[in-house]
């Protein structure tokens, strides 16, 4: 297991849901954490009642300047930053036809795919030179793979494709990297029971069995786990596997029609 004791950890989307679980999580393991949150007010509250008090920073990373800034300050706190979890992240509901790429889904862009390697690469300048080894795990989700069966019909394209975009940057930042700064995961959750849904369903007794739906300790869980695996890849549900299978199926199907194997 990865000691965290005396370790930085900085934590975006930190003031609710999976973040907020992070950081709670991350504390009880001895780390200062940041929490770093557009809603400024509720990240102090949460940095407040860690169990080791952590540090509280407003940010908007829809910025394109924000990232960079956010490092920068994570690194001052305490002259080091030992671990990043790129969480921060929204949906978007709207059909492919009437999809009308415009302000709302830009940002849905800026802050699902392009925050987080703008993060990156604030990240590696900082510990470029410095002899440190740095973590970065960015939040994906189980549309970082697939069309999965169990959200068909909640119009979510947009969103899907800022997270299949997060997966195969990550894939190319871990490849580029060549194991050198730091080491690159990438979580993806299936449905976790953050204020997405609990608007909807304010009660968890509420939650449909067939959703699948875990609380964000359980994500949190999952994902330290995988960090102390050393997986990039770190899925949260079972049937992720089994969400894949079409599209492997379906040009392995197309390969034998075109003759190609």
């Amino acid at each position: 297991m990865i000691d965290y004791k005396g370790k930085v950890a900085l934590v975006t989307g930190g003031a609710s849901g999976i973040g907020e679980a992070l950081a709670k999580q991350l504390s009880e393991r001895g780390a200062h954490v940041i929490v770093a949150d557009k809603q400024a007010d509720l990240a102090k509250e949460v940095a407040a009642r860690l169990p080791h008090p952590g540090l509280a920073l407003p940010c908007d990373l829809s910025e394109p300047d924000a990232p960079a800034a956010l490092v920068k300050d994570a690194f001052g706190w305490k002259g080091q930053l030992d671990l990043i979890c790129a969480n921060a992240g929204f949906g978007r509901r709207k059909k492919m036809m009437e999809e009308d790429f415009g302000a709302d889904t830009m940002t849905l862009f800026a802050v699902n795919m392009f925050a987080p390697f703008r993060i990156a690469q604030a990240y590696g300048a900082g510990l470029a030179g410095s002899g440190a080894r740095g973590r970065l795990m960015i939040t994906g989700s189980e549309n970082s793979l697939s069309l999965p069966q169990a959200v068909r019909r909640s119009r979510l394209g947009a969103y899907g494709a800022s997270k299949h975009g997060v997966l195969i940057m990550a894939e190319w930042l871990k490849e580029e990297l060549g194991g050198d700064l730091m080491d690159v995961h990438v979580l993806m959750p299936g449905a976790v029971y953050t204020p997405l849904i609990s608007r909807n369903l304010p009660d968890p007794k509420d939650l449909p069995p067939d959703m699948g739906v875990i609380m964000p300790d359980r994500c949190a869980e999952i994902a330290l786990k995988g960090l102390d695996l050393g997986l990039f890849y770190i899925p949260t549900h079972a049937h992720i596997g089994d969400d894949i299978r079409p599209r492997f199926d379906g040009v392995q199907d197309a390969l034998k029609q075109l003759g190609l194997v």
